[in-house]
């Protein structure tokens, strides 16, 4: 296309005022702020511009039409009024999807939050006493109920509370452990990394697959602050390995005088070995064989909040109370709240299994989902056999969330095997969906794994699917 044919084109842009004088706009600027409408008005005619410059599909005068784009204008408005963090439907098979927010919380928990979050509380009030109180008050008597630990400390996040114990324990002096549990986790964080931030200089001992008891002790020196055991919560190694009980590190510890931590990451409070689930080290476990401090999140196997739990001695735990970097650190009244009913419901492990929607999934049998799928298949009923065939499979789900990496959980899913639709095409329509379904494309199939599929999602499952089927 020449350029004056370019430039005529241009020319049939209508102007931002022409726009706004539109039945179409006028009728979406008595329901949206201004602002928004004008933001909408001129990204859609930005990259009409664009367009047209790369001599795109807006060379088609049709879609220079003022009513055209009024449309776009107010499919663009209604895009952009809606919150950027939205509920979306995980039916990835994935438990904790680190991606969509890891753990979802109990019904339970969720109905406390209105009274808390639309008013004033006692966050750092002591209501006995009449004065300022602290907001670790509220998890504290909980958690040393359900663990035992003589003291807790409660952060924003598992990082956070391993930089601030090896910070306040160690800094400017060493501390030891095992090459073998130099762990990267999720978003690059390095327990290297944490520890130089720390101020802490790491002694690194034994190798990848092999450390001894002698070899933390033949490095002990003046200097040495801590002993550090990292669990080895998202892999393993497997083959010729050798690793540390965490009793023996404590005695190691206790000859010298030196503390031994041990950052559990995806730590839990219940023995999954009594459901079928290979045994992970629980937080009581680990406290009962003599650990002076352990950290672990509050967002994962535990099945709560996003928060970084540290139990341990009552001396540590209060100088860690006392280290500025507590206040950069600190949790909100909302975390506090999730964190103390979710651990409420542990005071009956039965209860903490069927209602804590992490631990249920992790539990659930493969039988009720296969009853699930039935029930699925049922609600979405007959549908025209042109765009896609659909059947109920088997396959694995996962953990995730860094926890149980080995594990694979038995599953059934729904399966979207294309005809005429692509399966790249049926996950896009998936997750443009209202609310977003998210879902794992295999072998070009669709899969919706029923294990992360809520029963309150059911309805809406079944309806994309059959409005999928009738495009």
């Amino acid at each position: 296309m020449v350029n004056t044919d370019k430039k005529a084109l241009f020319k049939k842009i209508p102007a931002v005022d022409r726009l706004l004088d539109t039945p179409r706009i006028i009728e979406a600027s008595a329901e949206y702020p201004r602002s928004l409408v004008l933001r909408a008005i001129h990204q859609v005619l930005d990259e009409i511009r664009k367009d047209l410059a790369e001599g795109g599909e807006s060379k088609e005068s049709s879609l220079l039409k003022i009513e055209t784009i009024s449309e776009k204008v107010v499919e663009r408005i209604v895009l952009l009024a809606q919150s950027s963090l939205r509920p979306v439907i995980n039916a990835t098979g994935i438990i904790v999807h680190t991606n969509l927010g890891r753990s979802i919380l109990a019904e339970k928990v969720l109905k406390r939050f209105g009274p808390i979050a639309g008013g004033y509380s006692n966050l750092e009030y002591d209501i006995e006493q009449g004065e300022r109180g602290s907001r670790y008050t509220h998890v504290e008597d909980i958690l040393k109920e359900l663990t035992s630990a003589e003291g807790v400390m409660v952060v924003n996040n598992n990082a956070g509370a391993v930089l601030l114990s090896i910070e306040t324990l160690a800094r400017d002096r060493e501390v030891i452990v095992s090459r073998g549990q130099l762990v990267e986790i999720g978003g690059s964080f390095r327990i290297p990394d944490v520890m130089r931030k720390s101020g802490a200089v790491m002694i690194e001992v034994g190798t990848t697959n092999k450390t001894h008891l002698q070899d933390y002790e033949e490095v002990i020196g003046p200097d040495t602050a801590l002993l550090l055991s990292v669990h080895k919560s998202n892999f393993h190694i497997v083959g010729f390995t050798q690793d540390i009980d965490a009793s023996d590190l404590v005695k190691l510890g206790n000859k010298y005088g030196i503390p031994v931590m041990e950052d559990l990451g995806s730590g839990c409070l219940i023995n999954f070995s009594e459901y079928g689930i290979p045994k992970e080290p629980t937080v009581q476990d680990v406290l009962r064989q003599g650990v002076d401090l352990v950290t672990f999140s509050g967002d994962k196997l535990l099945g709560g909040p996003q928060a970084g739990i540290i139990l341990g001695r009552k001396d540590l735990i209060e100088s860690i109370k006392k280290n500025p970097l507590t206040r950069a650190l600190r949790i909100d009244k909302l975390t506090l709240l999730a964190l103390e009913e979710t651990l409420k419901i542990y005071r009956d492990e039965k209860a903490a299994i069927r209602e804590i929607p992490t631990l249920r999934m992790i539990c659930q049998p493969y039988s009720s989902l296969k009853t699930k799928g039935q029930r699925l298949a049922k609600m979405i009923g007959k549908l025209p056999n042109t765009h896609f065939s659909l059947d109920q499979v088997d396959g694995i789900s996962r953990a995730g969330g860094g926890a149980f990496p080995l594990l694979e959980l038995p599953t059934r899913m729904m399966s979207l095997t294309p005809k005429k639709l692509p399966a790249h095409r049926m996950e896009e329509w998936l997750r443009f969906h209202t609310p977003p379904i998210i879902v794992r494309v295999e072998k070009d199939q669709v899969l919706l794994d029923l294990r992360t599929i809520q029963g309150k999602e059911m309805k809406i499952v079944a309806q994309a699917i059959r409005d999928l089927a009738s495009l």
